[in-house]
């Protein structure tokens, strides 16, 4: 899963743009991502998603971001989220365990 400061880095560089992780954070063009393992798809408190968000109703989990960040569109028909998806699954292995830790703190 890489390190934590690569981790990191892979944040920063894909995600950070519209996401914070840092609780009490303001959200930015997307939600703010603090805890959300375990929590349904859609149901971030001050964040307006799209029905398909709503309805999608699946907790975050491991292997349901993994999916997720693979190809967004394709794991959630209609979501708002402009983002292609990372394609190395090392990549979005060591973005989960980065949120898992950052998001959680």
């Amino acid at each position: 899963m890489g390190d934590v400061e690569e981790s990191k880095k892979i944040f920063v560089q894909k995600c950070a743009q519209c996401h914070t992780v840092d609780q009490g954070s303001r959200r930015r063009t997307g939600p703010n991502l603090h805890g959300p393992f375990g929590q349904k798809t859609g149901h971030a408190p001050g964040f307006s998603y799209t029905d398909a968000n709503k309805n999608k109703g699946t907790p975050w989990r491991g292997a349901m971001l993994m999916e997720y960040l693979k190809k967004p569109k394709k794991c959630i028909p209609g979501t708002k989220l402009i983002f292609a998806g990372i394609k190395k699954s090392s990549e979005r292995a060591a973005l989960v365990a980065y949120l898992r830790k950052a998001a959680n703190e």
